[in-house]
Order: C-alpha cells, then sequence, then structure tokens
C-alpha cells in the first residue's frame, strides 16, 4: 500500500470516528454537559489509534459539539433536541433527536428530504450515517432525493461577526468554507451510492436564496416538518491561525426543534404546518433560488 493509500484509508477511518461520536451525542448515548470516555478508551472501542481519536475530538470541537480540556477530558456541550406535538406511535414525546427521525426516513423506499439550513454541516454528518447504513445492508431506499436551501454566499449575513467589528470578514470566509466543505461532502456521499449501484436513484439539488435564515427547517418524507429558530449566541471561535475572537454567531445543533407530523386530517395542526412550511420551501426554491 503506498503512501496515497495509507493516506485515503487514514481519511476513513477519522471521519468514521467523527461520525460516530456525532451519532451518540445525537441520539442521546452521549447526553448534554456529559463527559465522553477517554481517549484510550475510545481508540479500544473503535479500534483506532489515539491520533485518529485526537483527530476527531478536535473537528468536533471546532464544529461546536464538545469542548475539550487538558486534564478534564471532552465535555458534550450542544446537542440536538427536538420537542413533538404529534408524536408517532412509540415516540415519546420529549427527548426525541435529529438522527432517529432521519434513519426513519431512509428506511422507506422513497425518501425525500428538503432542507433549508445556514450550512450543511449537521446535515452532513446524518447523510454520511445513513450513507453507512446502506453500505452495510441495514437499509435499501430505492430512491433518494434531497433539495438543500442555502443563503446566497454573496449576501452580507448578520452571523457570524466578530464582535465589535461587523466589517472583519475572516468569519464569513470561515462559515463559507464549512458550508462548501459539508456540501460537497454529503452530495458525494450520496452519489457515491449510485455509483456503486447501491442506491438505483439519486437526485441531489442544492440551491442558494437571497435570505438570511432565521430558522431551520427539515421535511421528511413529505409528512414529517422539523422546524426550529436559530439563536444569536456569544461565544469563543478559534480560527485557524490560532487567534481566539468573540463571535455573535447562532446555535444550530444546540437549537431546540419543533416536530410536526402530517395525519388523516387537512386541518390538524400538523398537518397544517407540514403543508404550509411545503408550500413556503417551494416557493423559495421555485421563484428565489438559483
Amino acid at each position: 500500500m503506498d503512501a496515497q493509500q495509507i493516506g485515503a484509508v487514514g481519511d476513513r477511518e477519522f471521519q468514521r470516528v467523527a461520525d460516530e461520536l456525532r451519532e451518540r451525542m445525537t441520539d442521546g448515548t452521549y447526553p448534554l454537559r456529559s463527559f465522553l470516555p477517554s481517549q484510550r478508551e475510545l481508540a479500544e472501542e473503535l479500534g483506532v489509534s489515539r491520533y485518529t481519536v485526537q483527530g476527531a475530538l478536535r473537528e468536533l470541537a471546532d464544529e461546536g459539539w464538545i469542548e475539550s480540556r487538558q486534564g478534564s477530558g471532552s465535555r458534550v456541550v450542544k446537542t440536538q433536541r427536538i420537542r413533538s406535538s404529534t408524536p408517532k406511535a412509540g415516540r415519546s414525546r420529549h427527548g426525541m433527536t435529529l438522527g432517529p427521525l432521519i434513519s426513519e426516513a431512509f428506511e422507506h423506499p422513497e425518501v425525500t428530504l428538503d432542507v433549508y439550513t445556514l450550512t450543511s454541516e449537521s446535515l452532513d454528518a446524518h447523510i454520511r450515517l445513513q450513507a453507512e447504513r446502506i453500505r452495510g445492508g441495514f437499509i435499501e431506499p430505492r430512491h433518494i432525493t434531497l433539495r438543500v436551501l442555502l443563503p446566497d454566499a454573496s449576501l452580507p449575513l448578520p452571523y457570524p461577526r466578530v464582535k465589535g467589528d461587523p466589517d472583519d470578514p475572516r468569519l464569513r470566509e470561515r462559515l463559507r468554507d464549512i458550508t462548501e466543505r459539508h456540501t460537497a461532502s454529503l452530495a458525494g456521499a450520496l452519489t457515491d451510492l449510485q455509483t456503486e449501484g447501491l442506491v438505483p436513484s439519486v437526485d441531489i439539488r442544492i440551491r442558494r436564496a437571497p435570505l438570511s435564515p432565521t430558522f431551520k427547517l427539515y421535511l421528511l418524507n413529505g409528512v414529517e416538518a422539523l422546524h426550529g429558530p436559530y439563536e444569536v449566541i456569544e461565544r469563543k471561535i478559534v480560527l485557524d491561525s490560532g487567534e481566539e475572537v468573540t463571535a455573535l454567531d447562532v446555535l444550530g445543533l444546540g437549537a431546540t426543534l419543533t416536530h410536526h407530523v402530517k395525519d388523516q386530517s387537512p386541518t390538524s395542526p400538523g398537518s397544517v404546518f407540514v403543508d404550509s412550511m411545503r408550500q413556503w420551501f417551494d416557493s423559495v426554491w421555485d421563484l428565489l433560488a438559483a
């Protein structure tokens, strides 16, 4: 195996560890404010080197999932909380997380997913987890349609920005880099499934809208909606240069989502909400986005 092949294997292992830890944080295995197992324990459990675990933890810290301090370990600081007024049978009204809902959506032969979001960061993690389930033979969708609405890259977004210096471009550039990286990653993960013959039909479309997102929206198979506002917060961000800045940012992973289910009654609160959000998404997609 040459150096390039070794590097590719290392990248896959690193991503596998990061994905596994994200899944555990979203499904409640590692709840908010809990500490992750030690690097040594994670390396032994997942069958990788501590170097691989360290790289995965650095990525999770950069994405805002965890805080890592020397001598104290890594603590979960963000999870995706969901509150549902119309849960399906067997689901709790409280304590649901995004991961299981997306997993359920991918268990259908026809998967449709419409997403409106500031970045594609958390969506990327969930899509790649479903891709691994498909490769493992646990689910067999026949058709996957994904539409993603993102803000126009040239739009002067109010966040994230450096506190006290809204003209500083570094956080806008960082946001653009994060969005481009994760969008390419999720598109590649789904395209590879079709190329490998694992999913017969995959349709991925990504458009940009001249809107500053104040909420995020997931529409799952046309019958479920997850909706939540972005809460503006003040937090520290370490730039690639190593400089730490105080930023005005928004909660994405940590924001609470409300869950709505369309039922047999077109006038029920769940049906009205899902239909209205679908109509809103379609109108922006068709008339504003490019």
